[in-house]
């Protein structure tokens, strides 16, 4: 187990360059196994999660050849579906929530398959209810093995039909949206997940000969084909990094220019950074953000605390909460986190109080936070990095604090940040890890 021993309290200052993005490359790594035809993917980031799930597609017998770093060509000529069934499949799935995904390809192009419960972040309860009955409404049938932790589905005969999600899952859309890909007939989803990785996995399945419509709505239609054929796909930059990267400027007090943002695809990211103080100028695709003494919260049109909650795309991502609570600590005002979607996300802020910072739980979804506008700067100290947004967060306040911190159990970072402390030193940035 690996820790990072971090000096804080340094400013920093250059350019950074965002990874691939994370949660797209584990849907569109998935959908290598719709075609025995070769896919080439660029900007895949060098992250235990992916790599994990590259493993998986090389254990299932798909072809895997490194053409360049970032850069690889997967091949689905021969997939083994009776790997499924091993005790290797089953341990290496369940550590990888991602695994999941695996599921609406193999059902499309080979009528059957079996998953573990995948596993993943500790931030509490997420369903795969939103999976399942989607595929249920194509047509197949499921079970679920208690003694083995392992669920059977039969999808010998997919047919498309109109459906509305129970939620407008991201993961779960593409499960279906992949299984429908190929199913006879007309697929609707309504409710659908609209997220730029969804729009993106959608162009890519376009490229292989789908015919999907809608997309970017939360209405898609989808007409089955019986096949489908190779093509190459590019990642987005992860919109997670490039708003940890605009927190990190604020909380260190530091200029950085985050580089090929697509910044586009951002939807309320930057905007949100902006009603907690922070700066920023779009130069282009890059966003510069100058170095800030200080930074203060908005209030709402009529006075109010600020309220600052995750939403569906394109309202403010889950993934980003974290980093925005740790920003508000140091900055002046009061400002509400609301954390709707996971119930243990916010349970990482015992840290930050133990740091210094004022911050009121009121329950797992909600935290007060009550700005120090720096008159009092955080601490180090020692502390664990409980999941992957979490431990970012945790870096962030500990980069900014004064001392040295101790950061354990940072697999979890490695899992979603390609090299974090590498492209933070570059910066400036006083890390060491320490194994």
């Amino acid at each position: 187990m690996s820790s990072f021993r971090i000096q804080g309290g340094k400013r920093l200052s250059g350019t950074i360059l965002p990874q691939g993005a994370k949660n797209e490359a584990l849907q569109i790594l998935c959908a290598t196994l719709l075609t025995p035809e070769p896919v080439t993917i660029h900007n895949i980031p060098d992250i235990l999660d992916v790599n994990k799930l590259i493993e998986l597609l090389a254990d299932l017998g798909c072809k895997v050849e490194k053409l360049a770093a970032g850069s690889y060509r997967f091949t689905a000529a021969k997939v083994d579906i009776a790997h499924l069934e091993t005790e290797s499949y089953r341990k290496k799935a369940a550590s990888l929530r991602g695994s999941v995904m695996l599921l609406g390809p193999i059902l499309a192009r080979f009528g059957k398959a079996s998953i573990p419960k995948p596993g993943g972040d500790k931030i509490g309860r997420r369903r795969l209810d939103t999976h399942f009955l989607g595929f249920q409404n194509l047509g197949a049938k499921f079970g679920y093995d208690s003694t083995g932790n392992l669920f059977q589905i039969d999808a010998s005969g997919l047919k498309g039909c109109y459906m509305l999600l129970d939620e407008a899952s991201v993961t779960g859309t593409a499960n279906i949206l992949m299984a429908a890909a190929m199913a006879k007939g007309t697929t609707t989803i309504y409710n659908a997940a609209c997220e730029p990785y969804l729009q993106q996995l959608c162009h890519m399945l376009n490229r292989m000969g789908a015919k999907i419509s809608g997309i970017g709505s939360n209405l898609l239609v989808v007409e089955g084909v019986s096949k489908l054929g190779g093509t190459e796909h590019t990642l987005l930059p992860d919109m997670i990094e490039i708003g940890s990267f605009i927190g990190l400027a604020a909380m260190t007090q530091s200029e950085i220019t985050i580089k090929n943002c697509r910044i586009d695809m951002l939807g309320m990211i930057p905007e949100t950074f902006r009603r907690l103080g922070i700066k920023m100028e779009f130069r282009g695709d890059d966003i510069h953000i100058p170095a800030q003494d200080h930074i203060e919260i908005e209030s709402f049109i009529d006075g109010s605390i600020l309220t600052i909650a995750d939403a569906p795309w394109p309202g403010f991502t889950p993934d980003l909460i974290s980093v925005a609570l740790v920003v508000a600590t140091q900055a002046k005002g009061s400002v509400l986190i609301h954390q709707k979607m996971f119930e243990s996300r916010l349970f990482f802020v015992d840290k930050l109080i133990d740091m210094g910072a004022q911050i009121i739980l009121c329950d797992p979804h909600r935290a007060n936070v009550i700005g120090l506008d720096r008159k009092y700067a955080l601490r180090g100290i020692k502390m664990s990095s409980p999941d992957i947004r979490a431990g970012v967060a945790l870096l962030i306040a500990a980069l900014s604090a004064n001392g040295v911190s101790e950061i354990s159990n940072v697999e979890q970072i490695d899992r979603g940040y390609q090299d974090i402390e590498g492209r933070l030193i570059k910066l400036g940035a006083a890390i060491e890890r320490v194994n």
